[in-house]
């Protein structure tokens, strides 16, 4: 089954709390992912940043939703219970969604603070809608980890349209230059271009590690993006370094056929194509400058833990 909507959990979140008791966010977690048979798989699903769990997320708007709302209050931090008017809701049969939630002053201010002008009230106290529903199709969170993807996305095929310009002999360069810059090299020379005739198929050196304990032999192909690069191809490569001590590395603008990858995977070689070469040119900071920066913050708790014995 795939991961609820966020707004999906409100009536069972209510059902949940509506024995009156208090309740932890992690048991509600729990509950409510039995409650829709949520995998194990799903579960620990991430969003694109990799950096939280869809479900997770979901439940803690569905969280933050309830409480601006006044149906639910927190009496203590990670904890939760029903409130009158959240009983109310339950009781009443209705379907409880943004547009329910809409009803509460509270909530309506809550929304307003973040920049939803969907609603306004009119002179009779009335709800009026200026623009269409308001969208329960993915949290905050997940919004903006979406139009960061699309951005990223974006960058990264205008990236490897200017890599397409650059000659090949550039391009043999502007490769060890990026792996400079991911920390490999040693000594004075992070990496070291081979001669441009007689290179056996080897287009550049780098160091493994700082110390240069252990070299990687590179060949960097700047071919069309519509091209594949197969089998032969890394077959050759492999022949060039066989015999030489060091590890291989195929960087190319265009992609692998599936033969290419699976024989490069038994030979250890390691593969990048054009998506990879400009996810770790976003990732490196590499051919690109930052534009604005947004701090995403969340709450310290081991600040508020200080002061726990003198709350008590």
């Amino acid at each position: 089954m795939t991961i609820p909507r966020y707004d999906e959990f409100f009536v069972p979140m209510l059902r949940i709390l509506s024995d009156g008791k208090i309740h932890a966010s992690g048991e509600m977690l729990t509950l409510l992912a039995d409650e829709f048979a949520v995998t194990e798989g799903e579960r620990s699903r991430l969003l694109p940043s990799g950096r939280s769990r869809v479900l997770n997320g979901r439940i803690s708007w569905a969280r933050t939703y309830l409480k601006k709302a006044g149906l639910i209050e927190s009496p203590k931090r990670g904890t939760y219970r029903i409130t009158r008017p959240g009983k109310e809701a339950l009781a009443s049969g209705a379907q409880i969604d943004n547009d329910y939630l809409e009803r509460y002053e509270s909530f309506r201010s809550f929304k307003n603070l973040n920049g939803d002008s969907s609603t306004h009230t009119t002179v009779d106290g009335g709800l009026e809608k200026k623009s269409e529903a308001y969208s329960s199709e993915e949290t905050p969170d997940e919004a903006l980890d979406r139009a960061f993807s699309s951005i990223n996305m974006r960058l990264a095929d205008d990236l490897l349209s200017e890599v397409l310009k650059l000659s090949p002999i550039a391009f043999e360069r502007f490769v060890l230059d990026l792996m400079a810059k991911m920390g490999y090299g040693a000594f004075d020379s992070a990496s070291q271009m081979t001669p441009i005739s007689g290179d056996e198929g080897i287009d550049g050196i780098i160091m493994e590690d700082k110390l240069g304990f252990d070299l990687i032999y590179v060949q960097a192909k700047r071919y069309a993006e519509d091209k594949s690069v197969g089998r032969p191809d890394i077959q050759a490569f492999v022949g060039a370094i066989t015999g030489r001590g060091g590890k291989g590395l195929f960087v190319t603008t265009a992609r692998f056929t599936e033969k290419a990858i699976t024989y490069a995977k038994r030979q250890h070689i390691i593969l990048i194509d054009g998506h990879k070469l400009a996810q770790l040119m976003i990732e490196h900071g590499f051919g690109v400058s930052t534009r604005k920066i947004y701090e995403i913050k969340a709450v310290d708790s081991d600040v508020f833990n200080e002061y726990v014995d003198e709350e008590e």
